[in-house]
């Protein structure tokens, strides 16, 4: 994997995923300070957000790796620096398999939206800030939409840049991919 040391949110390892879009955002900054649209229905995001979060992290923090079947993603840095894998699991997907990892930061404004079907997770290397949203709010989906993997599983095949992050208790749990391609069945 190539290190990202100019602070630019790009791609920096994997292959295409249909259906993945990261949207440069723009900052207009003045003697005031700056303005920075974070989303805009113009620009065909195929996104219809319904719920909205504000999320803090800590350094060294692993969150995911999760997945669900029924609503899409929005993502955005705004302090901090993170690392974000993602791996498509929608077995009609010509992209099925694929797996590619990004590094945001928030010095170069980006949001990354994904579909549904996909796995993801994100690494922290800084305490960060992030803007999340998703096409199902939190209250809907529940525990019969709420799945993940464990990020460590060698099946994966995402070259993750760290080894011992802080996770939640649940996520240390997740089953391997085997197990959770076995149990949630087609979507």
């Amino acid at each position: 994997m190539v290190e990202n040391l100019e602070r630019i949110s790009r791609l920096v390892a994997g292959s295409e995923i249909e259906g993945v879009v990261l949207q440069k955002l723009k900052e207009n900054v003045d003697h005031r300070g700056s303005f920075t649209e974070v989303y805009n229905h113009r620009w065909n995001l195929d996104l219809d957000a319904v719920q909205w979060s504000y999320v803090k992290s800590d350094a060294n923090v692993f969150r995911g790796l999760h997945f669900h079947k029924r609503h899409d993603e929005y993502f955005c840095i705004v302090s901090g620096h993170c690392q974000l894998g993602l791996k498509d699991m929608r077995p009609s997907s010509p992209t099925y398999l694929n797996w590619q990892l990004y590094e945001l930061h928030g010095d170069d404004l980006a949001a990354l939206v994904f579909p549904r079907g996909l796995l993801h997770g994100w690494y922290f290397f800084t305490p960060s800030v992030h803007l999340q949203a998703v096409s199902e709010s939190y209250v809907d989906y529940g525990k019969d939409d709420n799945w993940g993997v464990y990020w460590k599983d060698p099946a994966l095949g995402i070259p993750w840049g760290f080894t011992h992050p802080v996770i939640s208790n649940r996520a240390g749990d997740f089953p391997d991919l085997d197990s959770f391609i076995e149990a949630i069945g087609d979507f």
